[in-house]
């Protein structure tokens, strides 16, 4: 095997089984490896210089495909069920060897990163992939080291991801051709079958959210911001919520986007770039993340004139997930390197579908608690085969899907901080009033960016608040920049009764639920 490309490491890939591969590519930067990926035909450039791919049948994750390996030294730590589904090691075993046979006449592209922007905490890991634009997405999303240094870097994970391997899942005891399994004991991360470039993103996640709570320290599924003057914000929310669009604020400088630390000393990001939705992506509500679409990102399924190169943010007939992947420096002035100080506001994003919950609410400890828990948001028509009209959507912590351990490891966790550090927390609803989905609208991100920034400048402290009668929670009366008919959201319906009974449908879901955990 040929080891060729920048300062390849003393610690090779035969650490990982793989012996065989035709060449392998070391560390290639990010020009480097858009001209494979274009020798290769696995993308295109846009107009602007962005590397656009497909994903092909998968354009989102798999969980349903997501095992763990189930060995004597995790079988007690881990929480299994559909989460986190086991597999058995002598499986992982001969499937790991099938896939080394499929890539050893391969070209092979590697990058060495680090996982965690803080070095106290970080993780070296390596990224080994059999396309090119999948090891510049590992190269934009992680953390890079030191090109210097990296003949010196020995991971401590590995991920192998051959898309073009599709597994038999009566040989392989996989669900699908698709797979995504994680080996905490052999440290392998082994992915085929789907070109989805964000399983390899979420698979790390997974292991941070395995690792660091036993160092006593919160892995959370937010984004971060820091104000003028130090203070900072963290932002929760299942996919759609507005994570990413929020806290991208031109006003606030940028810590990371989805994936975050809590330590003693502060937060810090895990990771080294950003992974934002695009679709229907505007200059005008977005500019940051517009503004970072250029030379170096990489556009998963989004829709492009192949006459003029132009892209069409607004096109989603390949999927609503359209993807942006760029570096944390394409945002004008992030936190680099992403660490600061300790959160004074936390917001909890859900996008109610409903259409009954107020678009601000502060909460009390007791109440963020049990938010954080139920993790609440809701599917619309439209969004899954047999969905007609809106679903609640539970994901406990904003992130159950990448929760190896139980969640009240998390909560318990999240709980201490608040605590500690009297950190305000609030739920923001990004979704729609008026009326439930199909008949109001999406509250409109000037209005909840405007709440927002009035929390964080503490013009919210001293204003009048009521009480949601049927949720309990305070809501502000006022607030700069929003009609008050906004923020009390039955005054927003023209059939009163009709939101009477939508609430107490939620609430009761809600109730249900955390019966459960």
């Amino acid at each position: 095997m040929q080891n060729l490309g920048v300062n390849p490491s003393r610690y090779g890939l035969e650490m990982h089984g793989i012996k065989d591969a035709r060449v392998a590519l070391w560390n290639l930067g990010t020009a480097q490896l858009i001209e494979y990926s274009l020798s290769q035909q696995e993308g295109v450039l846009a107009s602007g210089g962005a590397l656009v791919v497909r994903t092909g049948q998968h354009t989102g994750r798999s969980p349903q495909d997501k095992f763990v390996v189930r060995d004597p030294n995790v079988a007690d730590k881990i929480w299994w069920g559909s989460v986190n589904q086991p597999f058995e090691p002598e499986k992982f075993d001969a499937l790991y060897k099938r896939v080394l046979a499929y890539l050893q006449d391969k070209r092979l592209f590697v990058q060495d990163c680090f996982v965690g922007a803080d070095e106290r905490y970080r993780i070296p890991i390596r990224v080994v992939t059999q396309y090119a634009w999948h090891n510049l997405f590992a190269r934009q999303l992680f953390v890079r080291p030191d090109w210097t240094k990296t003949g010196e870097h020995k991971p401590e994970f590995v991920i192998v991801s051959a898309p073009g391997f599709h597994s038999d899942p009566e040989t392989d005891g996989t669900r699908s051709g698709a797979f995504i399994i994680v080996n905490f004991t052999r440290r392998i991360i082994l992915i085929g079958g789907t070109e989805y470039a964000g399983e390899m993103k979420k698979s790390i996640f997974t292991i941070m959210n395995y690792l660091l709570p036993e160092q006593g320290i919160l892995s959370m599924h937010c984004a971060a911001n820091m104000g003028p003057g130090g203070d900072v914000a963290l932002f929760f929310g299942l996919s759609g919520t507005g994570k990413t669009s929020l806290s991208a604020d031109p006003e606030r400088r940028l810590i990371g986007d989805d994936e975050h630390g809590w330590s003693d000393d502060g937060v810090f990001n895990f990771e080294g770039g950003c992974y934002a939705k695009c679709i229907r992506l505007s200059k005008e509500n977005e500019p940051q993340i517009w503004n970072a679409i250029r030379f170096g990102a990489v556009l998963e399924n989004v829709a492009i004139d192949m006459q003029t190169r132009l892209l069409d943010f607004n096109d989603a007939s390949l999927t609503e997930n359209t993807r942006a992947a760029y570096p944390l420096s394409f945002i004008e002035n992030a936190v680099i390197p992403s660490v600061a100080g300790h959160p004074k506001n936390v917001f909890f994003l859900t996008c109610d579908a409903f259409g009954v919950l107020p678009p601000i609410a502060r909460l009390t400890e007791e109440q963020a608690m049990e938010q954080f828990l139920l993790g609440y948001t809701a599917k619309v028509a439209g969004t899954e085969t047999g969905v007609t009209e809106p679903q609640a959507t539970f994901s406990t912590c904003f992130g159950a899907p990448f929760l190896p351990l139980p969640p009240r490891t998390y909560a318990n966790l999240l709980g201490d901080r608040l605590h500690k550090h009297k950190a305000q927390v609030w739920l923001v609803n990004t979704g729609w009033t008026g009326g439930p989905y199909g008949i109001g609208h999406r509250i409109s991100i000037p209005y909840t960016r405007a709440m927002v920034r009035a929390a964080l400048k503490g013009e919210l402290d001293d204003v009048e608040y009521r009480l949601d009668p049927v949720f309990g929670l305070r809501v502000p009366t006022v607030c700069p920049g929003v009609p008050p008919e906004i923020l009390d959201p039955r005054q927003t319906w023209q059939n009163k009764e009709a939101y009477d009974e939508q609430a107490r449908k939620l609430k009761a879901m809600w109730d249900e639920q955390i019966k459960k955990i």
